[in-house]
């Protein structure tokens, strides 16, 4: 039995084709499978760009794992060189910038919802536990957002002397906290109440207020606070 000819780009018909898609109907219009093609621009002999777009897809079991995408990972994959592999990590730190709030005008934390929203699409699919604290000025608007910590939440790691010796070098009025849970499961540990309860009694002392923590879990959160730990 003959082998089968693979299917490549030159024989999609023209107006199938993703960069041709793109241009009569919007990039909106477009697959992930599409629009990875477009960035990857060929593939090989052997396969076609959809195919190997394919197959990077394939590689990460959630697109959103593109987010931390190294460039080792990269050309791991069978097709993908370096210069593919910079053309991908490119692309997805541009759409990383385009989509942070941290925009010249400052963002007004005024809810719990506000703080998830602010950190959800950098802190949703983290593979470790990242510890960050929002800056407050007196209109609760976030004049700096810092990664404390990288690491499962310890009360002996995540000293208040740390947080509270930035706020008050920046003047902050008060900070929110915030942490994610690689499991996807936003509910707090008993860990996470002991630190919370420490910034708490450690910002009543200084006179910067912890409005809130804020867990983060896959596409979801829980607030200390509404929970009534704090």
């Amino acid at each position: 039995m003959l082998n089968e000819t693979p299917l490549m780009i030159r024989d999609v018909h023209i107006t199938d084709r993703p960069r041709e898609r793109l241009m009569n109907q919007g990039a909106s219009a477009l697959s992930n499978q599409e629009l990875i093609a477009i960035l990857l621009r060929t593939g090989s002999r052997q396969e076609s760009v959809l195919h190997l777009a394919n197959r990077v897809l394939t590689h990460f079991e959630h697109i959103q794992e593109l987010k931390n995408a190294t460039i080792e990972e990269m050309v791991a994959i069978n097709g993908i060189g370096q210069a593919k592999a910079v053309q991908l990590l490119a692309a997805v730190e541009l759409g990383r910038r385009l989509s942070s709030k941290q925009t010249d005008t400052k963002f007004t934390i005024r809810s719990p919802k506000d703080a998830a929203s602010y950190l959800m699409a950098d802190m949703t699919s983290l593979k470790q536990e990242h510890f960050v604290v929002l800056f407050l000025n007196i209109k609760n608007q976030v004049m700096h957002r810092q990664t404390i910590f990288v690491g499962s939440l310890n009360a002996s790691i995540v000293h208040p002397r740390e947080i509270f010796r930035e706020a008050v070098r920046r003047s902050t009025a008060s900070i929110v906290c915030a942490h994610n849970h690689p499991s996807g499961n936003p509910a707090p540990s008993p860990e996470d109440i002991e630190v919370t309860k420490r910034l708490v009694e450690a910002g009543s002392i200084i006179g910067i207020e912890l409005l809130d923590h804020v867990i983060i879990g896959d596409h979801q959160f829980i607030s200390l606070k509404e929970k009534g730990f704090m």
